[in-house]
């Protein structure tokens, strides 16, 4: 049915289209969401996205057409992406910017892994499932390029082949093997630091957050730089909206003053509570009402809540950490029992 004529039918009969468009969608829309999420890095923009190419489905006129929908619904929302990235590059950040993190766990993921196995897709990629949900890959992926960016994902994490990226992509063949290779070439900052077990890196990560945590709340400066590498840096993304660095903070005295000038300054942690994002361990932290008696701080730009994760090298020193703030990236970061606290 057109579009003209579908604005002359009866609601009863545009109901029904809604509803039929809508069944078929929702077979894809995980499989959708969690591309674009790792394509934009936030949870917030993919929930957009996701949205909006439904509304694409709504338009299109999908009678007598036997065609598979998956590679379509791909094509628009790696098209969508694509120009949210644009656009967000032109866009000026306050300080760095980092994903937002998405807070599941083994059986979310495990789900997560089983579906796209089943939809045809395997997971035989340079990159799996839960690796390129990280939040070091996925800060990886912004030296990227928006066509390398999604070459990179379809290649190597989702594991399509060049004939069916160059469809999706509305490219070459030729042009996709470039693109690939470029985006190969820059990820090899990340390829040097990877760690070739996700679950010995996740033991160690967890070790290593909570002992940080507990030595800062203890006021134990010393043990918190032996918890850190001597090149530590810390990123914090408060989005503009709350006070954070503007830029990154490095060096392990550093870092370990940073931290602990915000607990002395700011009057402790409220609750902690250990999560998973992206298959590795974080804390959500929950801040007690902080500013008051500091005429100096405007009490709406401290940041009530926030998600630290952490990088760790071989030995389980932290190597990273990042803290995100900013309202918009923690949607989806809140933990399933954040009235409870305890290790992840």
């Amino acid at each position: 049915m057109s579009r003209a004529e579908a604005t002359e039918s009866p609601p009863e009969l545009l109901a029904a289209m809604a509803d039929r468009s809508a069944a078929l969608f929702d077979e894809h829309r995980g499989f959708l969401w969690g591309l674009l999420y790792r394509m934009t890095g936030c949870a917030a923009d993919a929930d957009d996205l996701v949205q909006e190419t439904f509304v694409r489905l709504l338009e299109k006129d999908t009678d007598g057409d036997d065609r598979p929908l998956r590679p379509w619904l791909v094509r628009v929302a790696m098209n969508l992406a694509h120009d949210l990235l644009r656009r967000r590059r032109r866009s000026p950040y306050v300080g760095p910017w980092l994903p937002s993190p998405v807070a599941g766990d083994d059986e979310s993921e495990r789900i997560e892994a089983v579906e796209v196995v089943a939809s045809g897709v395997s997971t035989e990629g340079r990159y799996d499932l839960i690796e390129s949900m990280s939040m070091a890959f996925l800060v990886a992926l912004e030296a990227l390029t928006p066509r390398q960016r999604a070459v990179l994902l379809l290649r190597d994490v989702f594991d399509y082949s060049v004939r069916e990226t160059a469809v999706v992509l509305g490219s070459s063949e030729g042009g996709i093997k470039v693109a690939h290779l470029r985006a190969r070439r820059a990820m090899q900052g990340y390829e040097g630091t990877r760690h070739p077990s996700v679950a010995a890196a996740r033991d160690k990560a967890r070790e290593a957050l909570w002992k940080f945590t507990e030595a800062l709340v203890a006021g134990d400066l010393a043990r918190v730089e032996d918890l850190l590498t001597e090149d530590c840096r810390a990123l914090s993304d408060g989005g503009g909206e709350f006070y954070a660095a503007l830029n990154p903070i490095l060096g392990a005295s550093r870092v370990a003053r940073f931290y602990q000038g915000i607990l002395s300054k700011y009057g402790g942690v409220g609750s902690i509570v250990g999560m998973l994002v992206g298959g590795m361990p974080a804390l959500y932290l929950d801040l007690p009402d902080r500013g008051a008696g500091h005429p100096e701080i405007d009490a709406s730009r401290v940041a009530r809540r926030f998600v630290l994760q952490a990088d760790v090298d071989s030995n389980g020193r932290i190597t990273t950490l990042y803290a995100v703030l900013a309202s918009r990236k923690l949607t989806h970061s809140r933990p399933r029992e954040a009235a409870s606290s305890g290790r992840a």
